[in-house]
């Protein structure tokens, strides 16, 4: 797919050789595309000579079996969000592997530390999660599960460093970081839509906010089918916080999958988004779309304040040292606005107290998925902030 052809092709643009694997050829093809695809963009504004394309390309090769794998140092697994399909790609890697290669998982949702225990060499396995599209995305999450040898952590943080990412050691827990920080936002985006507030409107909204796209269109671009499983891992680890919609389900099953088949939330002639399609509120039951408005104040208090509150979550659960490198992943994973300095930053300048309150309204109006994190009401309760100003 989309992310193994764009991590085929990061490696090989640093000169090493890459072997790619797959079930079906026209998967494997499909990882040539992606990095070819991205080399020819350099070849037509000439940062890069034919000659050099055809080296790039000569890097790559593939196959529907384990053939070359003996010889791979590292391998980065990036197949389908399932646990028993991980798994069973790990075992089958393991038996034709050395001993020292390493498996590092792209996986956005799913521990480390499940993956790791079908695993004879569990010390081996790590998470490298890369994000979308990945020639792009400056960040790498590191993840080490309970058993990853501190040796293999270091070496995926140096490996990431030399494919000159920005990588950001994170411990291990449903959805990491980033995917569960962007989890609220996204499923609350998807909430407005069946309150009847109007897709480009709330899209509009958060760019004005600074976001690069807004959550709708985030959500076609990474995928829906994606985004519907990620969610039902986080749901399951934090049902209150984060309900799973069945909107989403709906979508996937009538074929509604976002960019990548021409058919999501909004419409798209050939790789150009062209505006909202009407059908996806059909699709979804929403009797009156575009009956309800919120007021930009009221937007970024119903999509950004829950991700500050699981800011609060994950800095209480130490899932990062602290809230710079928090911040930083949250700019780097999700372009979440710079000027903005990133959700921690953000909330010292609105003051913990504003941003408990307006959760604590929420929560009334809407349901405990908006129930104040303990360390944020705590900070409100104190005068504190999240970088130790009074």
């Amino acid at each position: 797919g989309a992310m193994g052809g764009g991590i085929a092709q990061l490696a090989a643009d640093k000169g090493w050789p890459v072997r790619m694997k797959d079930i079906r050829n026209e998967a494997l093809a499909l990882g040539y595309a992606q990095a070819a695809k991205i080399w020819q963009e350099k070849l037509k504004k000439r940062r890069m000579t034919r000659t050099e394309f055809a080296g790039k390309m000569s890097l790559l090769s593939g196959g529907l079996g384990w053939e070359g794998f003996d010889g791979c140092d590292v391998t980065v697994e990036a197949v389908l969000e399932k646990l028993a399909v991980k798994q069973a790609v790990l075992k089958e890697w393991e038996a034709v592997a050395r001993p020292d290669a390493i498996f590092a998982s792209n996986t956005s949702t799913l521990p480390i530390t499940e993956i790791a225990k079908a695993a004879a060499r569990p010390g081996r396995v790590v998470g490298m999660h890369f994000f979308n599209p990945v020639h792009k995305m400056p960040l790498v999450e590191v993840i080490f599960g309970e058993k990853t040898d501190p040796e293999v952590t270091a070496t995926i943080f140096d490996l990431a460093k030399k494919m000159g990412k920005t990588p950001v050691v994170v411990k291990d827990a449903p959805g990491f970081l980033v995917n569960r920080i962007l989890s609220p936002y996204l499923g609350e985006a998807v909430r407005l839509l069946l309150e009847g507030v109007p897709m480009e409107a709330i899209d509009k909204g958060m760019r004005k906010f600074g976001m690069p796209v807004g959550p709708i269109e985030l959500l076609d671009d990474v995928g829906i089918d994606v985004a519907a499983k990620g969610a039902e891992t986080l749901s399951a680890a934090w049902p209150e916080r984060m309900p799973i919609d069945p909107a989403f389900g709906k979508l996937v099953t009538s074929g509604r999958l976002g960019r990548k088949t021409k058919k999501g939330f909004y419409r798209y002639e050939g790789d150009k988004r062209v505006g909202p399609d009407p059908q996806a509120y059909a699709d979804l039951g929403v009797a009156s779309p575009g009956s309800a408005s919120l007021s930009q104040e009221a937007l970024e208090a119903r999509l950004i304040y829950p991700m500050i509150n699981e800011a609060a979550y994950c800095l209480a659960e130490e899932i990062v040292p602290g809230p710079d490198k928090l911040d930083l992943a949250m700019i780097f994973g999700i372009g979440f606005p710079p000027f903005r300095g990133g959700p921690c930053a953000f909330a010292d300048s609105r003051g913990a107290s504003a941003v408990a309150d307006a959760l604590s309204r929420l929560a009334s109006e809407k349901g405990p998925r908006f129930n104040p994190a303990p360390l944020l009401a705590d900070m409100a309760k104190q005068g504190k902030t999240f970088f130790g100003k009074e």
